[in-house]
């Protein structure tokens, strides 16, 4: 892995860590935020948002685009804390540290850590959520991977058994209150759930998910963003159980994976793992058994266990 300083969307300080396969960019002057990764000489596979990139400073939220951290649930107050402000960073190795200010209002420090591989797309993207407030608070740390329009999301539906063989739930999904079961996008398969980002949409989708599995893509432009991530039954998560959701709007998709919901004293902190993989020349159908037999070869190529 190489890692430089460069100049990237407007921000005069922005971290490049690549191989040869794939790169990633982090800024500096905001975050920790990811705004870019993808193949080398490829689009970036995450949105920038082409009127807040390059920005730094004040007291706005600003979305930006990219890979973010935030932490659930969602409260305007909490979750929306800005992350303007420039943040520490140190390279060693093959790794980069992301650590933010603490935030003034919630008393929370964020910090991303970043592996990426020598020879792969794969990247392993460790988040922790420190308490630096005087008092107990609750919360899930949870991450966001803002991809760009135009593709579909997919996330694996539990396996079928027919009644009487299986009497009791195996998963719940999760919907807000504008979340539309007839909009089009959709696709409930019996093996897969799909939703297709939509520029031209007006409304906006959303749905949660206890993903046993531990994984979700996106695939866009004949290349696939793999996502995995732990998963824990019997343990709470915030959102009636989800520690996979999926939103849509005009201008993105996002693929978020969320850990437990935990109670931090002062000074503990909760961590929560992904690993990225990308693929190129994929060729997906929309049918179930079509998806099975093409995505089979991705998900036995991203084993999350392999170190980077």
């Amino acid at each position: 892995m190489t890692h430089e300083i460069i100049q990237y969307a407007g921000w005069q300080k922005c971290l490049r860590l690549a191989n040869k396969i794939c790169d990633l960019i982090i800024t500096t002057e905001v975050g920790p935020r990811i705004i870019r990764y993808g193949f080398l000489g490829h689009p970036n596979e995450f949105v920038e948002n082409p009127d807040q990139v390059g920005q730094t400073g004040g007291t706005e939220y600003r979305s930006y685009g990219g890979h973010r951290l935030w932490v659930a649930p969602e409260d305007k107050r909490i979750t929306y804390y800005p992350d303007n402000a420039p943040i520490g960073w140190k390279v060693e190795n093959n790794s980069a540290t992301l650590v933010a200010p603490t935030e003034k209002t919630t008393g929370m420090q964020k910090g991303i850590t970043i592996i990426l591989g020598s020879s792969s797309s794969h990247v392993r993207v460790t988040h922790r959520v420190t308490n630096r407030s005087k008092f107990p608070q609750t919360i899930a740390a949870w991450a966001l991977s803002v991809m760009a329009p135009g593709g579909r999301a997919i996330f694996p539906q539990e396996p079928f058994r027919p009644h009487p063989d299986s009497l009791l739930p195996v998963r719940p999904l999760v919907f807000w209150s504008y979340t539309d079961m007839t909009d089009s996008r959709w696709s409930w398969g019996k093996k897969f759930i799909q939703l297709r980002q939509d520029p031209k949409a007006a409304m906006p989708q959303k749905i949660g998910a206890f993903c046993s599995d531990g994984w979700a893509a996106y695939e866009n432009r004949n290349r696939l963003f793999l996502k995995r991530f732990p998963h824990t039954s019997g343990i709470s998560y915030a959102d009636y159980g989800s520690n996979l959701e999926i939103f849509t709007n005009a201008r993105m998709l996002e693929v978020e994976s969320l850990s437990p919901l935990v109670t931090l004293a002062p000074g503990e902190a909760i961590s929560h793992r992904e690993d990225w993989f990308l693929f190129d020349g994929v060729r997906l159908g929309t049918q179930d058994e079509d998806l099975s037999v093409g995505l089979k070869q991705y998900l036995e190529r991203s084993n999350p266990e392999e170190t980077p």
